[in-house]
C-alpha cells in the first residue's frame, strides 16, 4: 500500500469551493517559486466545471500579482472544436476566469485553433502539434510541462480521451482530432496520453458525487483504456484533488492528510 501512495496521492477537502481554492494556492506556490528562480514554466490547462473553478479561484487571489508571468506559458490539454466565441471553448472560460486577470504576454498563451479560424479539424490538430514542437524540450517534440491540470468526467475520461476509443491508445501522435465525441460538442482536439503523462506533475481535480465511481476505479488500477483517468500519471507526482462527496468509499490509507 505504501508503494501505491508513493505513486498517487488523494487529497480531500470538505467541498468543491474549498477544494478549488486549495488547488489554486498550490498552483501559485509552484509557479512563483520557479519564476523566482528564473525558470520557464509550461502549464497544461483543462476545461470543465472543476478546471474553471480552480482558475476562478486563482483569478480572484491577490497572489496572482506576485508571479513573473513572463516566464510562464499556458497550453491546453484539449479543446472543443467550435467557433471562437462559443461558450463551450475551454480557452474562453480560462481567459475570463484567470488569464485576463494576470500580466502574461500574449505570446505565452497557446490556444488551440477554433473551428472558424479557417483551418480544417485535421489541420488545426496538426497546427497545435507544430506549436508544441516549436517549444520542444531537448529530448521530446513538445515542451517540458511542469504541471498538467486534468478534470475527470463521470465516465472517467480525461482531456478528450474517452473510454474504449482509439485516441486513448494512441502512442504515435502528440495531438489528435476527435470526432463523434460521446460528450457534446461532437468535434474536439486533444493531446495524447503520452504527452500528458510526460508532465512532471499531474493534478486531477474531481469534486462531486458523480465522480466517486470514476475516482474509485482510477485508484483501483482499472485499465486506462476503459477508465482513462486510471492512466494519468505524472513523472514525479500524481495527485487526485477531491471533495468529500467524491471521496466516498476511498480507503483511509490512500488519503494523504499532510499534502
Amino acid at each position: 500500500m505504501s508503494e501505491f501512495r508513493a505513486e498517487k496521492r488523494v487529497v480531500v477537502r470538505p467541498d468543491a469551493q474549498t477544494l478549488a481554492r486549495g488547488v489554486a494556492k498550490r498552483f501559485f506556490q509552484r509557479v512563483s517559486s520557479r519564476a523566482a528562480e528564473g525558470k520557464t514554466t509550461h502549464i497544461l490547462l483543462t476545461g470543465g466545471n472543476a478546471g474553471t473553478a480552480v482558475l476562478h479561484a486563482a483569478g480572484e487571489s491577490d497572489r496572482r500579482h506576485e508571479v513573473d508571468w513572463s516566464r510562464v506559458h499556458f497550453w491546453w490539454g484539449d479543446e472543443r472544436f467550435v467557433p471562437a466565441g462559443d461558450p463551450d471553448r475551454n480557452e474562453r472560460a480560462a481567459r475570463a476566469a484567470f488569464l485576463d486577470h494576470i500580466d502574461v504576454p500574449a505570446a505565452n498563451i497557446h490556444p488551440i485553433a477554433a473551428s472558424d479560424a479557417g483551418r480544417s479539424h485535421d489541420d488545426a490538430a496538426a497546427d497545435y502539434s507544430a506549436e508544441l514542437a516549436a517549444h520542444a524540450a531537448e529530448d521530446q517534440p513538445w515542451p517540458r510541462f511542469t504541471l498538467a491540470f486534468l478534470g475527470v468526467g463521470p465516465d472517467g475520461h480525461i482531456a478528450s480521451l474517452f473510454p474504449d476509443r482509439s485516441e486513448i491508445a494512441d502512442t504515435e501522435h502528440t495531438v489528435l482530432p476527435v470526432r463523434h465525441s460521446p460528450v457534446p460538442p461532437s468535434d474536439r482536439i486533444t493531446l495524447t496520453r503520452k504527452v500528458i503523462n510526460s508532465s512532471r506533475r499531474v493534478w486531477l481535480v474531481l469534486p462531486g458525487t458523480d465522480k466517486a465511481s470514476a475516482l474509485g476505479l482510477a485508484l483501483a488500477g482499472a485499465s486506462y483504456h476503459s477508465v482513462p483517468a486510471a492512466g494519468a500519471k505524472g513523472r514525479k507526482q500524481t495527485v487526485f484533488f477531491v471533495d468529500e462527496a467524491a471521496a466516498q468509499g476511498v480507503p483511509e490509507e490512500l488519503i494523504d492528510p499532510e499534502f
